[in-house]
């Protein structure tokens, strides 16, 4: 079966990277709760810029593959094999939600989409931009349900 599209990535990440990747999620959250709103719109800027693992895979990807097209047509056709096992490696990732690179990426902190907005979400919540919104259901199970949703 197809792992989740949504968890996919964390799935094929070592707990230990997931783990610090939350926690130093986290702890940035922790820190702009205390340096108030002008920072919280700070990082929210540079949450915006984030590039995400898919974005960061795309882009390698395509510049090896375009690397070894150019190699292979002015150096050596042996530069063909580069653009091929840049595509396994996507097709790979496309299905299984792992390839070689991703280890790297991920050792490196680069963050899911998810994760990304896991942290987006709590500023926006510290900065007070969901006040109007209608508040969390009051029945016991609705509860439940609701507070486990924000846990992601």
């Amino acid at each position: 079966m197809l792992p989740d599209t949504n968890t996919r990535v964390r799935q094929n990440t070592m707990d230990s990277v997931n783990a610090r990747i939350t926690r130093e999620a986290g702890d940035r959250v922790a820190r702009l709760a205390l340096a108030g709103p002008a920072a919280i719109d700070r990082r929210l800027a540079e949450l915006d810029a984030e590039w995400d693992t898919e974005r960061t895979l795309e882009a390698n990807a395509s510049t090896l593959a375009l690397a070894g097209i150019v190699l292979g047509a002015t150096v050596d056709k042996k530069w063909l094999f580069l653009p091929g096992a840049v595509a396994a490696f996507l097709l790979q990732h496309a299905v299984q939600g792992w390839c070689p690179p991703l280890e790297v990426l991920r050792r490196m902190g680069v963050r899911t989409a998810a994760e990304i907005d896991r942290e987006r979400y709590a500023l926006k919540a510290l900065r007070g931009d969901f006040r109007g919104l209608p508040q969390a259901p009051t029945s016991p199970a609705a509860r439940r349900a609701f507070a486990a949703a924000a846990q992601g």
